[in-house]
């Protein structure tokens, strides 16, 4: 009989956020996969737990999953745990998860600590629509075209940022969606010195060019703002008919084309154009 996959989340900052639920799942588990087992110790030690322990990251998932998939179809259940918060968000979890439901491997989550909501939840920032775009890429070229993809978003936007990266990040964004822009910037949560700092884009860098940042950082960026709608006026109408003719086109061919840019009926294109030559 197959075993089963557990995602364990872990406390962000604070260890008294870990819950019952989540601290008996470590204790049952054949085996805890890890993303730094030096880091999962310490959580374990400090719960009095003693469990095998298998690590689990980025550079070594593609092996490491498969090692990780013949045990749980032997039977033994797996709890798997990153580094800080929820498994599989932003995280090699994601590969882990998807190989074990290809091959029929149960997974269950176990709510808790995830930065991604914490953020949110006190950014100040609209939370009815969000979107989550993870940490963005350490090359600039692909770090802008991320951000460009971006651009027109009106869902608010959550990242997440090194201390060492943020300025870099900060004035790509400027670039891409304006110094105007609002942003709440949350900073070690959970923590004793966590921090939210609800300001714009560009007083942001201001702020931490002077004082560098230290921490690690969770970004909620406001979406785009929504785009009034202008409705054209039958002034708009007859200056623009007057253009086309003016570039050679006849009235007709000019009035069917500014009907046709303007979205409006070619009568009230052309009766524009007549009130305006009388």
């Amino acid at each position: 009989m197959a075993g089963m996959l557990y995602l364990v989340p872990t406390p962000i900052g604070n260890l008294g956020d870990i819950s019952d639920r989540a601290r008996k799942t470590l204790e049952e588990a054949d085996f805890i996969a890890a993303e730094d087992t030096r880091v999962s110790l310490k959580l374990l030690n400090h719960l009095g737990i003693k469990k095998s322990l298998i690590s689990y990251f980025e550079h070594n998932k593609a092996f490491k999953g498969n090692i990780i998939l013949e045990r749980i179809l032997a039977g033994e259940t797996c709890a798997l745990v990153s580094d800080a918060g929820s498994p599989a968000i932003s995280d090699p979890g994601e590969d882990l998860v998807k190989l074990c439901h290809e091959n029929g491997v149960t997974v269950c989550a176990i709510p808790g600590p995830c930065a991604v909501i914490t953020a949110l939840s006190i950014s100040g920032q609209a939370t009815g629509r969000f979107c989550f775009e993870g940490f963005l890429s350490t090359a600039k070229k692909s770090r802008k075209a991320h951000l460009e993809d971006l651009k027109d978003e009106r869902r608010t936007m959550i990242f997440y940022e090194a201390p060492h990266k943020l300025v870099a990040t900060l004035e790509d964004m400027a670039e891409a969606f304006g110094e105007d822009r609002p942003i709440s910037l949350c900073r070690e949560l959970t923590k004793l010195h966590e921090e939210v700092v609800r300001t714009t884009l560009g007083e942001a860098i201001a702020k931490y060019t002077e004082n560098p940042p230290k921490g690690e950082f969770v970004l909620v960026l406001a979406g785009a703002p929504e785009k009034e709608e202008t409705v054209p006026t039958e002034a708009d109408a007859a200056t623009r008919v007057r253009q086309l003719m003016e570039e050679g086109l006849s009235r007709k061919d000019a009035v069917k084309q500014t009907a046709k840019e303007l979205n409006l009926p070619k009568n009230v294109v052309y009766d524009a154009a007549l009130n305006m030559e009388e």
